[in-house]
């Protein structure tokens, strides 16, 4: 798949795996995962980014743990008409970009986020646009999150393969983590499995 055409297909998303979708199943293991991470590693004044947050439910959790410096983006912009209406404070006191990562990341200012996490987001980067991981550590001035699918959850990331397509719909990139973002200067503090994602925090040196 090319990667404008991943995009567009993120972008024009309804159904499965859509804004709605997320935001009917609400807040999980990963989004409890994060608000103990936070709170053990960040301020509660900390200024966070979530990349691909869709309707907000991980942004949500956060906010009711006590953060309260939260913004996020998402390709696809039925995902802040849906926060409106499933987390409006969240919707009114955040800040919400629309656009496609690789778009919006190079617009912020070196270091304008403490924290910059994705769930299941990154794996969805097309191996064109992998440049982004270094723009999202340009970006973050102490904590990088990682929360994506690295075999937890079965026929996802087992063995050699470099991509999956789930649903013969969308395709899942797996790739190393610990690796990408290792060899890019960050020092791993967190590996967590979850029953579907592996939860990694990073600290840019």
């Amino acid at each position: 798949m090319e990667p404008d055409d991943n995009r567009r297909g993120w972008a024009e998303r309804s159904g499965d795996y859509s804004p709605a979708y997320y935001a009917k199943i609400g807040p999980n293991e990963v989004s409890r995962t994060l608000a103990t991470v936070l709170d053990y590693y960040a301020h509660k004044d900390a200024a966070i980014l979530e990349v691909g947050c869709g309707s907000g439910r991980h942004l949500a959790h956060l906010r009711d743990n006590g953060f309260k410096n939260l913004s996020g983006i998402d390709i696809n912009d039925d995902s802040f008409d849906v926060m409106a209406e499933r987390h409006p404070h969240l919707a009114s006191t955040g800040t919400f970009h629309t656009g496609a990562i690789e778009d919006v990341i190079p617009e912020f200012l070196d270091d304008a986020f403490d924290v910059v996490y994705s769930v299941e987001t990154l794996q969805h980067i097309h191996p064109e646009n992998t440049w982004v991981f270094e723009e999202l550590i340009r970006v973050t001035s102490d904590l990088l999150i990682t929360a994506e699918n690295e075999g937890n959850s079965p026929q996802r990331g087992r063995g050699d393969e470099k991509v999956s397509y789930v649903n013969d719909d969308f395709p899942l990139y797996f790739r190393d983590w610990k690796r990408v973002f290792s060899e890019l200067g960050l020092a791993q503090l967190v590996c967590e499995p979850t029953n579907r994602d592996t939860v990694r925090v990073f600290r840019v040196l």
